[in-house]
């Protein structure tokens, strides 16, 4: 978590960090030692004040037998909607947020998505334990799915199970765009 993520994230790495460790039985200096860091900086991380690489997380959560966004987690959130900012880069136009979070088995395919004004595609319900994540570059999507319908807005995302009837509808007077996430 490089450059000035705010000290909630902190916190709940922090948290979390301290928590799986504890679960799993190891020591500060095991955990530094398996994660390939030193003992301060895993002290410190536990404190909520160390400021660390994202893929150092990666070999934490790793070590832990843990997933990054079990990290990550803050209490309140949900892997459906973490809305973390996770990175910040020297101007203020460079940042991370990591929006969401689904597991997958198999494959992850990257789609981008037009639909035309009153358009509309319907899909049929894919197996057990698929997921998509939607997120709105332009436009108003509206996802009609078994679970509740929900419009997203520019900018929002969505993760859900796809093994269930849904639906895209643009929901705008435009063409919307949406880049689609899909996790077997």
């Amino acid at each position: 978590m490089t450059g000035g993520e705010g000290p909630d994230v902190l916190a709940s790495v922090g948290a979390n960090v301290r928590r799986l460790r504890a679960a799993s039985g190891l020591s500060q200096s095991e955990l530094a030692t398996a994660a390939g860091l030193s003992r301060r900086t895993i002290v410190n991380l536990e404190a909520g004040s160390a400021n660390v690489s994202l893929s150092s997380l990666d070999t934490i959560a790793d070590a832990l037998g843990a997933t990054f966004v079990d990290l990550v987690l803050a209490p309140a959130a949900t892997p459906e909607r973490i809305d973390a900012l996770l990175w910040r880069g020297n101007s203020d136009d460079s940042r991370a947020v990591l929006l969401g979070s689904a597991a997958a088995h198999h494959e992850g395919q990257l789609w981008v998505w037009s639909l035309g004004a009153d358009d509309r595609y319907d899909a049929n319900p894919d197996p057990a334990g698929w997921h998509e994540m939607v997120l709105v570059i332009a436009g108003r999507l509206r996802i009609e799915s078994e679970n509740g319908d929900v419009t997203l807005e520019l900018g929002d995302h969505a993760v859900y199970s796809s093994a269930q009837q849904y639906a895209y509808v643009n929901a705008g007077s435009g063409v919307t765009r949406f880049v689609r996430v899909v996790l077997s």
